[in-house]
């Protein structure tokens, strides 16, 4: 690329620090309004830079590589997942693709093991409880939950986000076990005292916690099947704090009911932001507004990683966060 600053468009609003150094070192457009940029205005956006960065919120498909001027070089990512994206069309058009891994390892961990907890020891019903004033006197029966200390927990998908939840939930004196596409190395199964399963319905069933880690596309859509879920144990509790894809959330609505389930925390959504009408007002289901990487390290790590893309890139080197089809 040449010494002259790239035009760069966001379609989100970002924690001032990173707007600041992308002003900096960007000919920057921001968009100021808390919600998402329209659709038509996102088209619009496109035919007037060099670099779009994006959020999970942008349908960034076919029709929008269609319309993509030859302007337009970059799609910088704010966030990990690519979900949204057509890489494949985006790589037919040559426009680079990047998201920004490994930043919210940390965060995502915390409120996955926050979830556990609350879904196990009812922390949200007790709390709606002594706000609704009607917290009368302390009962042997009360608002009986589980402890998590010495119950097996299995994780589905030990990337990154796996591992850190593993560590933190040895610490609570849970015991590991995980299901992934191949088991991790030896030095971090022993580090982590974690079982493999090759099997994941074997898994499912003699579990008292699953977690859902796992990255969304085609290959783990729906993974959590009415089939699948049927393999859980009636206590057994449910967290998805990865992709509402790979749940079938209408299956799981119908065993919450029927009680077939003890409980699940989700912070993500099939048809996300929509959330399926039937999960609202279970006692047993605390749903989260998809916050998991919601804390001010976490936002600006992710601006920083999305800086260091485009300006590798307007340096005319690759950027490090490329999303290329064969990660699919």
């Amino acid at each position: 690329m040449s010494a002259a600053k790239l035009k760069v468009v966001l379609t989100v609003k970002l924690p001032e620090p990173v707007e600041t150094r992308m002003r900096e070192l960007f000919n920057t457009t921001l968009w100021y309004d808390l919600s998402q940029m329209p659709r038509d205005k996102l088209l619009q956006a496109a035919q007037d830079c060099d670099v779009l960065v994006t959020s999970i919120n942008d349908r960034i498909d076919a029709e929008f590589f269609d319309a993509a001027p030859e302007r337009l070089k970059m799609i910088a990512n704010f966030g990990v997942g690519y979900d949204h994206i057509d890489v494949v069309k985006g790589a037919e058009k040559g426009i680079i693709i990047t998201n920004t891994p490994g930043v919210l390892t940390e965060d995502t961990a915390e409120m996955t093991m926050g979830l556990i907890l609350a879904v196990s020891r009812r922390f949200v019903e007790g709390a709606e409880i002594v706000q609704r004033g009607e917290f009368s006197a302390w009962s042997p029966t009360f608002l009986l939950g589980r402890r998590v200390y010495g119950k097996r927990l299995g994780i589905i998908g030990m990337g990154r986000i796996g591992q850190a939840l593993a560590r933190r939930a040895r610490a609570f004196g849970m015991s590991v076990h995980y299901h992934n596409r191949k088991p991790v190395s030896a030095r971090i199964s022993d580090e982590l005292g974690a079982t493999y399963w090759d099997d994941l319905d074997q898994m499912l069933s003699r579990m008292d916690v699953i977690s859902i880690n796992a990255p969304g596309g085609s290959s783990t859509y729906h993974m959590l099947n009415a089939e699948r879920l049927a393999k859980l144990q009636p206590h057994a509790l449910l967290v998805n704090t990865a992709r509402g894809q790979i749940v079938d959330e209408q299956a799981l609505a119908a065993m919450l009911r029927e009680k077939r389930i003890a409980g699940v925390g989700l912070d993500v959504y099939e048809r996300e932001p929509a959330i399926n009408p039937e999960l609202i007002g279970l006692p047993n289901a605390i749903l989260l507004p998809h916050m998991a990487s919601s804390t001010i390290e976490a936002r600006t790590d992710m601006g920083d990683r999305v800086i260091l893309n485009v300006k590798t890139f307007q340096d005319g080197h690759r950027p490090p966060d490329r999303v290329i089809p064969a990660m699919l």
